[in-house]
């Protein structure tokens, strides 16, 4: 028996298409109890400001970099999505002095526009804004030259590659109103998928690829980059997949109430926590990772109360 439609968009798998019995349970979640949801390979923490979490996250990738050396280099795959911990980085590196010059860095995914990745020029350019946010605020004589930033490119061979020779500490990401990591999201609602989304088997095989974005996803990234101005929004991108998700060693998930909702954060968390993995919520498939932390701003969990504005 086909799965019900979406109430967002029919021609697209999404959470609205979960069981019934899913849905409730999440939004029934305190922060107490989603606290009380860590089990061993999830591990789920709480920051009581924003100075607190968006500190630990900049630390992230100072972790992850001294443990690269020339030998045995290692590094780290980020997000634009949060951004706020960019700058961070770069001033704890040359406060402490670090040389980073055998790490690496790889953009977690870009803009798909006219057939090949945007220009580093475009404003909504994610490359631009790891470069100007971080990279380009790092002394010279400190961070790793340009071959260790990896980027995704429309063709992908070169960026795929770079995964199977370097070592990834952490992979960290956001998670987004469509409940993605990078831009993993649903698939369309058609072909061999139209009753049932693929399996989390089927999803786990794709690498990074370009991808058709859903529509919440394009109603998102112009609320969050564009003002509101969906039409700026390009409606393709490039991700990294599952495949090279899986080649890090962890995966850590910020969610500072600023991307997806009090509801979606508590959907997915207890969805991984329960071991509960449906494609329609592609970062449910992370209950398969063997390492994910969750991370939340205790003040943006909000409350899932109906309250008219």
């Amino acid at each position: 028996m086909p799965r019900k439609p979406s109430l967002i968009a029919p021609d697209w798998w999404d959470y609205t298409t979960l069981d019934d019995d899913i849905i409730p349970a999440a939004a029934r979640l305190t922060p107490e109890k989603m606290l009380k949801l860590s089990r061993p390979g999830f591990k789920i923490v709480f920051y009581d400001t924003f100075e607190e979490f968006y500190l630990a996250e900049a630390l992230e990738y100072i972790n992850a970099w001294r443990q690269s050396t020339e030998d045995n280099p290692a590094g780290i795959c980020g997000p634009i999505g949060p951004t706020e911990q960019l700058p961070l980085v770069a001033q704890i590196v040359n406060g402490l002095n670090l040389n980073i010059r055998s790490a690496h860095f790889w953009g977690m995914d870009e803009w798909h526009l006219d057939g090949r990745e945007v220009p580093a020029s475009h404003p909504l350019s994610f490359e631009k804004a790891d470069r100007e946010l971080c990279f380009e605020r790092i002394r010279k004589e400190l961070r790793m030259p340009d071959s260790h930033l990896h980027f995704p490119k429309a063709d992908t061979r070169e960026y795929r590659k770079s995964w199977d020779s370097v070592r990834c500490a952490i992979m960290q990401g956001g998670q987004g109103d469509v409940k993605h990591w990078a831009f993993n999201d649903p698939l369309p609602r058609k072909g061999k998928y139209k009753a049932a989304p693929p399996s989390s088997a089927e999803y786990r095989k794709l690498a990074t690829r370009v991808v058709d974005l859903h529509p919440l996803t394009i109603a998102q990234n112009a609320r969050t980059s564009g003002g509101g101005n969906i039409a700026l929004v390009p409606t393709k991108a490039i991700s990294v997949g599952p495949v090279e998700t899986w080649q890090a060693e962890k995966v850590s998930i910020w969610q500072a109430g600023k991307h997806d909702n009090p509801f979606g954060q508590r959907l997915t968390t207890f969805m991984i926590s329960q071991r509960i993995v449906d494609t329609s919520v592609p970062i449910s498939l992370l209950a398969d990772h063997p390492n994910v932390q969750f991370n939340f701003y205790r003040g943006g969990i909000g409350t899932c109360e109906v309250e008219m504005h």
